[in-house]
């Protein structure tokens, strides 16, 4: 983590600190948890959830790097509003289009702070019987969880700084950087 200095786009320049997730590594460890899943889910090819929109990078590359014939669906929750912390008021945006009742199921998540829309997920998505429900993170914000969840994958443990980039935003900007950078601009 940490490395090198990723080319941010000059409008996005002033608003960034840190490369806390490289591109190179980003890719590298997407590549991991896909052979993971692959591992883990022969026979059973499973449905991933994304949990619009701080996912959809993330799931974009990770279901590329699952060998196996996997279904998608997405799911668009807030509990952030504009602001840069949680509000802990999980509110359902979109919902998923397909049935859960006995399909393998992984909830693939930006990022994991106070573990509140994600125990509020599980709840939600476990009431509609599937055969398993896991989860899929691409970073866990170490020390804030209020609510302690466990994570069958997470790509990287990074500390409490708010960031952005490869998915992740402030006001629907800076989704579309590479790599993952702490925020230093205003909200």
């Amino acid at each position: 983590m940490g490395e090198g200095t990723e080319s941010a786009g000059h409008w996005a320049a002033p608003d960034l600190g840190d490369v806390v997730v490289g591109r190179g590594a980003l890719l590298a460890r997407v590549g991991e948890i896909g052979a993971a899943i692959t591992r883990d889910y022969a026979g059973r090819p499973p449905l991933l959830v994304g949990v619009l929109k701080g996912a959809l990078n993330f799931m974009a590359d990770l279901m590329r790097s699952i060998e196996l014939p996997v279904e998608v669906d997405f799911m668009a929750v807030s509990s952030y509003g504009a602001a840069t912390k949680t509000s802990g008021v999980v509110r359902i945006v979109k919902d998923l289009d397909v049935d859960l009742a006995g399909r393998d199921v992984i909830i693939i998540e930006d990022v994991v702070d106070s573990g509140l829309t994600l125990n509020y997920l599980r709840q939600y998505l476990g009431a509609r019987h599937p055969a398993s429900l896991e989860v899929c993170a691409l970073l866990l914000k170490e020390g804030e969880q209020r609510v302690a969840q466990p994570l069958k994958y997470v790509g990287f443990t990074i500390g409490p700084a708010f960031v952005v980039g490869y998915g992740l935003d402030v006001n629907e900007r800076y989704r579309n950087l590479d790599a993952i950078y702490t925020f230093v601009g205003e909200p």
